[in-house]
């Protein structure tokens, strides 16, 4: 079984990213699991604006998304600024939405029989949400979302230090991650023996 996590964080390699820190704790569990993982941080890669898989020469995507496809499990992490998420998660939503529209072999959706969930950071609250509007996306897509295919760390309303700065949350975020990733795994591993068949229609 693979897994891919997309870092949405707005800052380059190598600068630390608060998102990477606590996204690191879900695929360490993911690995105890026996999930091969690996973790792109999109903003290192040329990622087009458009609704297209391929958005063209120089266009990044179409090598990321074949990764993605290539996955049973996908996670999406990202900051949160202004209570919504980052530019560059919904760039790789925007890119995705060409997904709705791609089948397999047996007219499924490209996106059926796998399984997503989201990591979120900030020094601002608006983690729900963002949660929310994430896994409202990829649900669209056609990813299934388990229960609490989810970790966060906020501190509430308010600026305030970053993730790597304070270790107040880290308990519950870490809990958080492991029951994310338990359930992301479960839940990949009952779609595997039987899997979503083609919509009706």
């Amino acid at each position: 079984m693979k897994a891919i996590v997309l870092n949405c964080t707005l800052k380059p390699s190598p600068h630390p990213s608060n998102t990477e820190a606590l996204a690191r704790v879900v695929i360490a569990e993911l690995r105890q699991r026996g999930v091969e993982t690996e973790l792109v941080r999109i903003v290192d890669h040329d990622i087009r604006p458009g609704v297209e898989s391929d958005m063209g020469e120089g266009d990044a995507w179409p090598a990321v998304r074949e990764r993605v496809l290539a996955a049973e499990i996908l996670v999406v992490a990202t900051p949160t600024w202004l209570g919504r998420p980052s530019s560059v998660a919904q760039r790789v939503l925007e890119r995705m939405d060409a997904m709705l529209s791609e089948t397999d072999d047996q007219g499924r959706p490209v996106a059926y029989n796998r399984v997503a969930g989201v990591v979120v950071t900030g020094n601002e609250d608006g983690a729900h949400h963002v949660i929310t509007e994430i896994h409202g996306a990829l649900g669209d897509i056609g990813y299934t979302a388990p229960g609490q295919a989810w970790t966060y760390w906020h501190l509430g309303p308010g600026p305030g230090p970053d993730y790597l700065d304070d270790e107040r949350g880290h308990e519950f975020s870490a809990r958080s991650a492991r029951i994310m990733a338990a359930n992301l795994v479960g839940t990949a591993k009952a779609l595997a023996e039987r899997p979503l068949e083609a919509p009706p229609g």
